[in-house]
This record gives C-alpha cells, sequence and structure tokens, in this order.
C-alpha cells in the first residue's frame, strides 16, 4: 500500500484548496471516520448544518480507498446531496487532493437500472401498458403522448441517460415507456443496443471509481436483494441516514392489485397459450371483486374468499411464466423485439406470483407481533375517477435486514444533522438493526416492530455528535404558542390564522410555513392573501424549485407547503426568518405501516406511542425546523403553533431532539424580535 499522508493533513490541504475554513467538528468528524475505517467499526455522526460534512467523509474515504484499491460507497437519499456530491464536492476535491494521493482520484454515480434510458426500448416497438382506468381518458393519453415525444427528443440529446437530468421532469407513466427494470432487461450480451447502454455504462465507471455515489434504494437492493448490484465495497457511507429505514422499506413493499395482474396478463398475449391468458385475466377479475367490497385498511387476516383467489392468481402467474420460458430456453430467443417483450411479460408475471405467495404466507404465524409482514388494502383515485384498490405488503421491520446483509458485510458510517431523538442515538439505531448503547438497554425490535436479533452484541458501533457552527441559543428562538387551544381534526381554527398573521406581519414576510396537510396549506394561504400586503406562495402552484426561488429572491414573500417541502428549501440569509408548524408531525392514526409497529412494541410491553409516534414525529420536527439557520449570521424564530409541544408530557422529550434555541412561550417577546430582525435586514 502506498504511504500517504494522515486523514488531518488531507483534510487541511482539501478545505485550503477549496477556499474555506478549518471548522472544529469537521476536524473530529473527518478523525473519527478514519478511525472508524482503520478499525472496521461502524459509526453514526451527528453533525449539524454548516459542519461540512461531506468533505468530513469524503476526504478519509478517498484516502482508504486510493491507499487500499477497495471502493467506497456513498449512498444519499435526496437527489439534491447526490447532485452536490457528484458536480461540485468530488470534483474539487479530486483535483486538490490529486497531488498528495500521488494521483487524481476517481469518482462515479451509479443508480437503479430503471433510472436510465433505455435505448433498445424506445427504438422498439414494445410500449409499456397504460393502466386501465387510462384507456379512455383522452387527457392521459394526450398528456403521456407529449412527455414520451419530448422523451424521445431527449433521448438523442442526453450523454448519461439519466432521469435526474431531464428539466423539467416527466410522470412515471412517461418514464416507463422508456426504461426497463433489471428483470425486463435482456441484459448487456444479448441488447442490440448493449455496447451503447448507458446504465452498463454507469457500472463499468463505477467498477473503476474509488468512491461511488448512490441512493438509499440502489444500496438496499444491493444488500438485501442478494444481486450484487454496486461494486465489491468494504466501506459504506450513508449520508441521510435519518432517511435510511423508510428508503429500505419502500424498497422492500410489494403489492398486487387487479389492474397490475390484467397488465401481466395483456404483456403475455400472442406469447403464451391463449387459455394461459384467459385464467390470468380470470384471476385479475376474482381479485377485484374480492377488492372491490372491502374497505381500505389493515388486514389482520385474510379476507373470507381471499386465499382462494390468491392461490388462482398465484398459480396462474406461475403456468404463465413456465410457457413464457421451458425449461433450458431463454427469455431472449427470436428477434430484439420478440425477446425484449418476452422479458417484459416475465418481468410482469413475476412480480404477480411473487406478491401473491407473499400474502398467502403473511398470516402464517399467529402472532401479530412475529409477523414479517404489514398488509393492508389502500385505495387511490386514478385520473380516470375511478378508485384504484391495491393490497401492499410491507416489513414489519428491516433491522434484521439491515444488521445481517449490511452491517455483517462492510464498515458503515452513518450520519446527518438528525441522528439523536429524545437526547439519544440508540432510538435510530435499533432499528437499523444495532445493539443500543445506553445502560437502558433497549430492545432491537421496539422501533420498529420485529423481533429482537440474537446476534446484536457482536455488533461494534460508536457514535459521535460533532455540534453545529451555530450558536443555536443566540440565533433561533423557538417559539411554543402555549395560549392557543390543542389542534383538531378540522382544520385549521381562527386563532391560529390569527397567530399567523400577526407572526407574519412581525416578520415583514419572510417566512416558510410547514402544514400537517395540503388542504392545511391552502387554506392558510388563502386567509393570508386576504389579510396581509405581503406575497404568498403555496407548494402545487408552480414546481417547487421555482416556488423556492421567488422566496429567496423576494424578502417580502411567504412560502407556505407540508412538511415534504422542506427538503427543497435551503435559503440562508434575510429571506427566511420564521419557520411556522402548525402542529407536532405525528403519523396518521390510521397509517396501517406505523400503527402496526407502535402495535408490536405494546404486545413487548414497550411503549408504542413514544417508540414509534413521537420518534416519527420528533425526526420530522427537527428536519422541518432546521430550515431556518442554514449559514453562521442567520437568525430567525421557529414558531410551533402545536400547544402540547410546551403542556404535553412528551414536549421535552420532543424538544430534546431539536438544537438548543432559546426557548419561550410569550408571542409579544417574539413579535418584538421579529421587528428587529426585520429592522435590521432593513438596514442591509
Amino acid at each position: 500500500m502506498p504511504e500517504l499522508p494522515p486523514t488531518a493533513e488531507l483534510l487541511a490541504t482539501a478545505v485550503h484548496a477549496l477556499g474555506g475554513k478549518e471548522r472544529p467538528g469537521q476536524v473530529r468528524m473527518a478523525a473519527a471516520v478514519d478511525h472508524a475505517i482503520d478499525t472496521k467499526q461502524h459509526l453514526a455522526v451527528q453533525a449539524g448544518t454548516g459542519t461540512g460534512k461531506s468533505l468530513a467523509y469524503l476526504v478519509p474515504s478517498l484516502r482508504h480507498a486510493v491507499r487500499t484499491g477497495r471502493t467506497v460507497v456513498v449512498s444519499t437519499a435526496t437527489i439534491a446531496l447526490q447532485r452536490q456530491l457528484v458536480d461540485r464536492d468530488l470534483p474539487r476535491l479530486a483535483q486538490a487532493l490529486a497531488g498528495p494521493l500521488g494521483r487524481p482520484p476517481r469518482f462515479a454515480i451509479l443508480k437503479g437500472r430503471n433510472n436510465y434510458l433505455c435505448l433498445n426500448k424506445i427504438n422498439s416497438a414494445v410500449p409499456d401498458e397504460p393502466a386501465e382506468a387510462e384507456l379512455f381518458d383522452a387527457f392521459a393519453i394526450s398528456r403521456l403522448g407529449r412527455e414520451v415525444q419530448r422523451l424521445n427528443e431527449w433521448a438523442s440529446d442526453t450523454e448519461t441517460g439519466d432521469r435526474d437530468e431531464l428539466a423539467p421532469g416527466v410522470s412515471d407513466r412517461a418514464w416507463r415507456q422508456v426504461s426497463v427494470s433489471s428483470r425486463e432487461c435482456l441484459g448487456k450480451s444479448r441488447c442490440p443496443f448493449g455496447q451503447d447502454c448507458y446504465a452498463e455504462r454507469a457500472r463499468g465507471e463505477s467498477a473503476q471509481a474509488d468512491v461511488v455515489v448512490t441512493n438509499h434504494a440502489l444500496l438496499a437492493i444491493d444488500a438485501i436483494s442478494g444481486i450484487q448490484v454496486l461494486p465489491e465495497h468494504d466501506v459504506v457511507v450513508i449520508d441521510e441516514a435519518h432517511e435510511l429505514v423508510d428508503r429500505v422499506t419502500g424498497v422492500a413493499t410489494a403489492e398486487l392489485s387487479a389492474a397490475s395482474i390484467s397488465a401481466a396478463a395483456r404483456r403475455c398475449a400472442k406469447l403464451i397459450d391463449e387459455r394461459e391468458v384467459d385464467r390470468l385475466e380470470g384471476a385479475a377479475e376474482a381479485w377485484h371483486e374480492i377488492l372491490d367490497n372491502l374497505p381500505p385498511a389493515r388486514w389482520d387476516r385474510l379476507p373470507e374468499g381471499a386465499a382462494q383467489v390468491l392461490a388462482l392468481i398465484r398459480d396462474s402467474a406461475w403456468n404463465a411464466r413456465t410457457e413464457l420460458s421451458p425449461p433450458g430456453s431463454s427469455t431472449a430467443q427470436g428477434d430484439p423485439d420478440t425477446a425484449a417483450a418476452r422479458n417484459f411479460a416475465v418481468a410482469a408475471v413475476e412480480e404477480v406470483h411473487d406478491s401473491a405467495v407473499r400474502a398467502l404466507t403473511a398470516f402464517d404465524e399467529p402472532d401479530p407481533a412475529a409477523r414479517r409482514d404489514v398488509i393492508w388494502l389502500a385505495a387511490e383515485e386514478s385520473r380516470g375517477g375511478v378508485p384504484r384498490k391495491t393490497v401492499r405488503m410491507a416489513p414489519l421491520s428491516v433491522g434484521g435486514l439491515l444488521r445481517a446483509r449490511l452491517f455483517g458485510a462492510a464498515t458503515v458510517v452513518l450520519t446527518s444533522a438528525t441522528l439523536q431523538i429524545g437526547g439519544s442515538f440508540d432510538n435510530l439505531a435499533v432499528t437499523w438493526g444495532l445493539p443500543a448503547q445506553s445502560g437502558d438497554r433497549v430492545d432491537p425490535a421496539t422501533a420498529n416492530g420485529g423481533r429482537a436479533p440474537s446476534d446484536t452484541e457482536s455488533i461494534r458501533w460508536s457514535s459521535l455528535d460533532v455540534g453545529s457552527p451555530f450558536d443555536h441559543a443566540k440565533s433561533g428562538i423557538l417559539y411554543v404558542a402555549k395560549h392557543l387551544p390543542p389542534p383538531g381534526r378540522d382544520g385549521l381554527p381562527p386563532a391560529y390564522l390569527d397567530e399567523i398573521e400577526r407572526l407574519i406581519d412581525a416578520a415583514g414576510g419572510r417566512t416558510l410555513g410547514l402544514f400537517s396537510s395540503m388542504r392545511a396549506a391552502r387554506a392558510a394561504a388563502d386567509a393570508m392573501r386576504d389579510r396581509l400586503s405581503t406575497p404568498v406562495l403555496c407548494q402545487g402552484e408552480d414546481a417547487t424549485g421555482a416556488l423556492v426561488d421567488k422566496f429567496a429572491d423576494d424578502p417580502e414573500t411567504s412560502l407556505f407547503g407540508t412538511l415534504s417541502l422542506w427538503q427543497g428549501v435551503d435559503v440562508p440569509g434575510p429571506s427566511l426568518s420564521l419557520v411556522i408548524l402548525d402542529r407536532i408531525p405525528f403519523p396518521r392514526p390510521d397509517d396501517p405501516l406505523l400503527a402496526a409497529r407502535q402495535r408490536a412494541v405494546e404486545s413487548r410491553g414497550g411503549n408504542g406511542f413514544l417508540t414509534v409516534a413521537a420518534n416519527h414525529a420528533a425526526l420530522l420536527l427537527a428536519q422541518g425546523t432546521g430550515r431556518l439557520l442554514r449559514s453562521v449570521d442567520d437568525r430567525g424564530v421557529i414558531a410551533v403553533l402545536d400547544s402540547r409541544l410546551a403542556t404535553a408530557r412528551y414536549g421535552g422529550y420532543l424538544r430534546a431532539t431539536l438544537p438548543p434555541y432559546w426557548e419561550t412561550t410569550d408571542p409579544d417577546v417574539v413579535a418584538k424580535a421579529l421587528r428587529r430582525l426585520t429592522a435590521d435586514a432593513a438596514k442591509l
């Protein structure tokens, strides 16, 4: 192995080359990451906004990769962070560290196959099947046609075929016309466009890279599916780690609807015996009849008649699969179009078959808390106005999977601005399948409902909070409107609207309003437009990026939306001095997955509300309020209109997850502070 400068020296070189200055938290984090890699011990690092955490993990990662020749995988939850790493941080680091490392380090980005344009599909005559409800919807078809035409034009210009580089984006339905899943792919050697394939090119580049940037979904597929999609690696860095469990759960979630079964049958038409196609269609009709009379809800057992229909679906799909590819044959036989059509059909019937088997076996375990999956019926309005009922299956817990497949195979560094919930790393760690660190032992099942793993004690990990360069107590006020009534179910009470008006008036605009629902956000926006002279924007009125740009460009503007809006908002400076949350973001009581996890905790004698609902709320609360301070010069107020944050027993637990803001419940103190900030901003 080549002798390389120590991480501290490389970090100093990088910071100097990038025109930055040394930050104590960044130095501590880089040293901790370096130590974790050297000792092969997992690490969780909480690093507040402004720490410079990407450099703190990239520098030791690059050093390790160059020194050992082993790839380091960096995983993110959001496209925005991926772009920051690949378009800004890594190119600058590669240039700055080329000399000290002896060569320019190499990096690449890798996403799932269906994130890339498929040249075979776009040049073939194998379109995706439209949803049944859209077959007679002229608007949906014309919109789809326009989007596909745009994709065809883009296909001749793009160098990467990466969906995320297409701006503005297109609907999922349109993208499916030009992309394939890994199951549907013909394979590089059989595809007529294999040598030019965008996905294969990205895989080839990643195989030569020192650092590969990917997303949590692909990381989960690589870790839990048994299919290697990432290059061989011995270190994984998971940024935005607070979203890991949700992203892994999403990957491991399956669904089964009459529409998906019918689509699989249509895929098989002209490829197999008509009688087998008819059997699949019959199974789809039978499934529709079962679901049509049932309300959306979590299932604690299979409804009457469902087991027989699921067995019919399973057997029909298996028979179709066998006919599509008899033993000893290949799905890629014949001309490319026929081979592609056969592959799409195989992928569709395999998905239907696997989902039916999963549903059939979901209730084999009599103890609900010991079951692998949570199953529920969801109803969604389709564009044609016909409710589409779908059975969804999601894992009760992903901790066991992560423990065995992720933490058992590589050294893992997890980082985020929020990893301590209620003042402890344990609450998130146990959802990842790690053992608790505290003396008060926590069952690793209690955060998400799974059974306690038997081998967690053998997994070693450490944690570190490097703090933040911000002085939260001097820069931010946490105001809880204790005088307001607790929130109800009937929208925003008049007292809430009065409070919002008073706060925004004192702030002179400059407000980000995060609401519990789009209905509440729109109601507040409509009311404030009638009451205030300053502009108010609302999520959904334009693309999120365009709304954020307008908000940032005009300090008097306010922007309202749901908590999901915070991911797109990074507005340092005087344009944002007030963040309003209408209520504590507890999960909906009818959320089937979280309700099942809460029930599983309670069945073992734990506090389901605190372990699941309060932890969920604390995480969202921390992420939402984190939009306020984005630079060391920022000042402002976080106003929570939900009085329970100050009065309920769990209020202190939730506040312990937030940075140490100066706290008050006095509305007059807050109004004066906001007016001072407005006056100071006017002097700039």
